[in-house]
């Protein structure tokens, strides 16, 4: 991600509205949201939006297209990381999470779902950057891990199809596995596409065909 311009923040949170002043839990969850905001602007990040965990989120999220995705979840406030992480789903995010709960299980929970940070206790001003900076480190190391895996099983699959096409080749016209491979490849480079979806489609007529 580029660095040349402040990162845009989208703050997700239950205490998405000017609470009764009647009731002391609403006030609370309002002031905390306050420092934490105060406290991200303080650290050189722009807000780009203050959303509430509803249904309309995944939609919201995409019109704001965030660099980071922060939750402000009282007591951990699981089904609040859960539909963040669902509503980031087809486009992943850096997720960190503010919590006033100290709980490992919990913890553990959240980083499985996708939070890749996680923090108690408020945000001291110096530390912002340092949090936001290894979140962003951490999730991009992830979904390069991910890519990588996905390519790998592309790649794994790719050969099972081209294995299964040349076994078809063999059989059907008497070929040896040199040139089954050379026939795939010669189509491959007539059709301008790879030896993977030349099989894919040979494979597939056979099936029509029998």
């Amino acid at each position: 991600m580029s660095t040349s311009a402040p990162l845009r923040l989208a703050v997700i949170t239950a205490a998405s509205h000017l609470p009764d002043l009647s009731d002391p839990d609403g006030w609370d969850e309002a002031l905390r949201l306050r420092g934490l905001i105060d406290g991200l602007e303080r650290g050189g990040y722009r807000i780009a939006g203050v959303l509430g965990a509803d249904a309309r989120l995944p939609e919201r999220l995409a019109a704001l297209a965030p660099d980071v995705v922060i939750v402000d979840a009282e007591s951990g406030a699981r089904d609040a990381i859960e539909h963040v992480v669902w509503a980031t789903r087809d486009a992943p995010r850096p997720i960190v999470l503010f919590t006033d709960e100290h709980d490992p299980a919990h913890m553990r929970e959240a980083v499985a779902a996708g939070v890749v940070a996680y923090v108690v206790d408020g945000l001291a001003p110096e530390r912002v950057r340092p949090v936001i900076d290894v979140a962003i480190a951490r999730f991009e190391h992830e979904q390069a891990l991910k890519k990588a895996l996905a390519n790998a099983n592309d790649a794994l699959r790719d050969r099972e199809l081209v294995d299964r096409a040349k076994a078809l080749l063999i059989a059907k016209h008497g070929l040896d596995e040199p040139q089954a491979h050379a026939r795939l490849r010669k189509t491959a480079m007539n059709q301008s596409v790879t030896i993977a979806e030349v099989a894919r489609r040979l494979l597939a007529l056979a099936d029509l065909f029998g």
